[in-house]
């Protein structure tokens, strides 16, 4: 059974229109089909059409939390005439400098000794993850406040279906991978391990694309697209 979860809902704005966006598809209409033997005239690419797609880019983020003991081994320092340590129930020795005898007890140097002990750790990390609409893990590019983002973005996405360009990757799966980046490897000798992943938020972000059909020499077909936040081509 599939899990069901509350989902954030965000459109960002445009900053430039089709009218801009076609001018800047007319300054760069060749580039596409320019190779190392030849280079397209800018009459020799048509413009079939450009159309605005609003893409979603996934955003996952949450906290991972574990509590438990582990084995660790403490070297401490001590003066030079100090044989051993003790500490609770335990009698901790100075460390031996080879198989066969102690360190050397007298005036001078230090001793080191290695206490085996038990720790108890706790871990708390936390990250955001942001995939395209096709999956990919990518880093996020965008400032999103109040003057970045649509008042209505489920409105508007409705209204500009079948245009919207939603995630293909499921949310378990985005979680997964979130999980899997949090969870540092633990060491083997572990125990009493308690420990829990809590979501934070899954938002679907979704980004205004203009994207040009273009058909060049010998009707080739090239793509141009252009982030209508960043008014740049992708």
């Amino acid at each position: 059974m599939t899990k069901s979860y509350d989902v954030k809902t965000v459109v960002l704005r445009k900053n430039i229109e089709l009218e801009d966006a076609t001018e800047i598809v007319e300054e760069k209409k060749t580039k596409p089909f320019k190779s190392l033997l030849s280079r397209a005239k800018k009459e020799q690419v048509h413009i079939h059409s450009i159309k605005l797609y609003y893409e979603c880019i996934l955003l996952v983020s949450g906290k991972y939390i574990a509590d438990y003991y582990r084995k660790a081994v403490h070297t401490i320092s001590v003066p030079s005439n100090v044989k051993e340590v003790e500490l609770g129930e335990g009698v901790f020795q100075i460390r031996s400098k080879s198989g066969f005898e102690r360190a050397f007890v007298g005036k001078r140097g230090k001793n080191k000794i290695d206490m085996k002990l038990e720790e108890h750790v706790f871990v708390e990390e936390e990250d955001e993850l942001a995939f395209d609409h096709h999956g990919r893990e990518i880093k996020f590019p965008f400032k999103v406040d109040s003057k970045t983002v649509e008042n209505y973005p489920k409105r508007l996405l409705e209204q500009n279906e079948p245009n919207v360009k939603r995630p293909e990757m499921t949310y378990d799966a985005a979680l997964e991978k979130l999980q899997s980046q949090l969870k540092k490897p633990l060491e083997t000798d572990v125990r009493e391990l308690s420990e829990e992943f809590v979501l934070r938020e899954i938002t679907e972000l979704y980004v205004p694309i203009f994207e040009a059909r273009l058909i060049g020499p010998k009707k080739k077909v090239e793509i141009i697209r252009i982030d209508a936040v960043r008014k740049k081509i992708l």
